[in-house]
């Protein structure tokens, strides 16, 4: 009997440490949500977004742009351990220009179109997630570039100089 209550305590105890483990879910974006980076409103500008939760800190950090968000990862510098990550799936959004504030998606999970010709919400070449592969390879078809895992993304992609004077579309 007491090895029946043995096992049984230390099920239940790796039972809460994977609960513990669990990623925080995504938070819906409102419209006081700050980009990390520039600290400009999010909701204020069109194309996907991406929130990442770190480790010990209670609201997550949005980004007005994924390419934003991809290259925040990347960085060597960040302010703690990330716990997840959200990015908008653009298959499920309205528009562009209404990428929607509740559709978000775990960015390991996700198809990434990198190096279409599209600008996002800060007027740089955007990396546009999608939950459907098929989704992202129809919006390459239609816009140019690749499709990616997330680790998958090129530093070239997020962390390279922008050219200004590209001519990038908005997508509809």
């Amino acid at each position: 009997m007491k090895r029946l209550i043995l096992a049984a305590a230390l099920v239940l105890s790796a039972c809460q440490e994977e609960e513990a483990k669990a990623p925080p879910a995504p938070v819906e974006l409102t419209e006081v949500a700050l980009s990390y980076f520039c600290q400009m409103n999010v909701a204020e500008h069109g194309g996907p977004k991406g929130q990442i939760h770190l480790e010990g800190f209670p609201a997550p950090l949005f980004f007005a742009q994924v390419r934003d968000l991809a290259a925040y990862v990347k960085s060597p510098e960040r302010d703690a351990e990330i716990t997840a990550i959200y990015v908008s799936d653009m298959g499920a959004a309205a528009s562009w220009a209404d990428p929607g504030s509740k559709n978000w998606i775990a960015a390991e999970g996700a198809h990434f179109v990198v190096g279409s010709n599209v600008a996002g919400g800060m007027g740089a070449p955007e990396v546009v997630p999608f939950a459907s592969p098929e989704e992202a390879s129809r919006f390459a078809a239609r816009y140019g570039g690749a499709v990616a895992g997330f680790d998958g993304i090129p530093d070239d992609a997020v962390l390279g100089p922008v050219d200004l004077d590209q001519q990038l579309e908005t997508p509809s």
